[in-house]
């Protein structure tokens, strides 16, 4: 065996030395080198691997793991529509607001846009307040106040359009990726010189340039790409299937090592009533909803939910999953196109309905009003203060259009868990 065949064999056991230091390599410790080809990282001709530990959680939510569930109606289908049929599927882990957006958020976001948008995008962010306004009814006053006055701050937002919420999805991931490049990440500490988000000095790995990319020529200033993995997942609306999945929450119904689905749910909570089951608050209702005509919080001295319109967005005990108001309150747009046989028709993986797939909107007859269901109308789901119990399950399923709003109508935000199935 000759002298340059024992220094291949040496060059090959300190790449393998370097890439296994610790196990074998990880997406926050790849090594220095190249475990298929040992050509060494971050050099003139190798590619850049930028420092990565891991994308912090988005600001407000809260995980959810995912796993194997039945969607579907779980109570009895009183409007006779079929149109979520109980079918078993898997949602992957995901993340969710723990409540929903408010109105000091959407006017954070009329903050923002004012400032460095077009004066006619700003107005078409407007909210409607003149859903409050009912010709038979003195709501006048929330016309006003409903938004603005700082009593209702932490109330969610109504009169918001899907349209206008997927627009919001979008605001809010490009603030928090731009705070989180420019302050570092926070929620791991006091900030330190070389964070994963703050700048680089030159010749560290995250100024080589992203993954698979030329170099950036040693810029000291981070580069914000997919790639370094400075930026997190867009917030958008969750699918159908995910906020059902997470209004569910049976989490906290399963006994450890059981992989049996052995209870359910009528509601987000457990029991077959509207009411809490337990505790010193026995008794007492779980939701604000309403609960027959007339009846929206019960009698002075003792009011059920009480509140006779929306309620403050940490009302009310939070699912297993630490989520807030995922019955009543307000409906929640969710991200599906509408189609009655969604179930039919989807994956069982994650599934979702978009436009343009099966069942196309022309077998729909809504140029002569023989039908109200085209690629723009949108899902809501959850139940609201002026609903009764039935639309707290859920199972249940509602439609309208995507650039339509309601004074009993939010929403809140999604986000992928990127890197790992857990």
């Amino acid at each position: 065996m000759n002298l340059s065949h024992y220094l291949r064999l040496a060059v090959v056991g300190l790449t393998l030395a370097s890439c296994g230091q610790g196990g074998p390599p990880t997406a926050s410790k790849p090594g220095k080198y190249s475990s298929t080809t040992g050509i060494e990282y971050n050099t003139e001709k190798g590619m850049a691997v930028a420092n990565f530990k891991s994308v912090p959680e988005g600001p407000g939510l809260i995980f959810i793991e995912g796993g194997r569930t039945v969607l579907g109606s779980q109570s009895e289908d009183v409007t006779m529509t079929h149109d979520n049929i109980e079918r078993t599927v898997t949602i992957a882990s995901f993340y969710m607001d723990e409540a929903e957006v408010a109105n000091i958020h959407w006017l954070e976001y009329l903050h923002f846009i004012r400032t460095d948008s077009a004066e006619e995008f700003y107005r078409s962010a407007l909210p409607d307040t003149t859903v409050w306004a009912r010709d038979l009814s003195f709501n006048d006053p929330y016309v006003t106040y409903y938004l603005r006055y700082p009593g209702f701050r932490y109330f969610p937002v109504v009169g918001v359009s899907w349209l206008q919420a997927d627009d919001y999805c979008t605001w809010r991931t490009a603030q928090v990726n731009q705070r989180l490049a420019s302050e570092g990440d926070e929620e791991s500490g006091p900030k330190k010189k070389g964070g994963l988000f703050s700048r680089k000095k030159k010749g560290d790995a995250a100024d080589a340039g992203a993954e698979g990319t030329a170099s950036n020529g040693g810029d000291a200033k981070t580069n914000i790409s997919i790639e370094n993995g400075n930026v997190l997942p867009n917030y958008r609306l969750p699918t159908e299937a995910e906020w059902e999945y997470a209004a569910q929450a049976l989490v906290g119904t399963q006994e450890v090592g059981n992989e049996n689905q052995e209870e359910k749910r009528i509601y987000p909570w457990d029991g077959k009533t509207t009411r809490n089951a337990y505790g010193k608050t026995q008794g007492q209702f779980l939701a604000n909803f309403k609960r027959g005509r007339g009846d929206y919080a019960g009698i002075a001295g003792s009011l059920n939910d009480g509140a006779m319109i929306t309620e403050y967005i940490y009302s009310y005990p939070p699912n297993d999953y630490g989520l807030y108001n995922m019955a009543g309150n307000v409906n929640e747009w969710v991200q599906d196109v509408y189609r009655p046989l969604s179930y039919q028709d989807v994956e069982d993986l994650n599934p979702f309905r978009r436009n343009g797939v099966a069942d196309p909107a022309e077998k729909y007859d809504k140029k002569n009003y023989q039908s109200l269901i085209d690629d723009h109308v949108r899902v809501y789901k959850g139940g609201s203060w002026r609903d009764v119990a039935y639309w707290l399950s859920p199972g249940t399923r509602r439609f309208m259009a995507e650039d339509s709003s309601t004074a009993t109508i939010g929403f809140r935000c999604a986000m992928i868990n990127a890197g790992s199935n857990k």
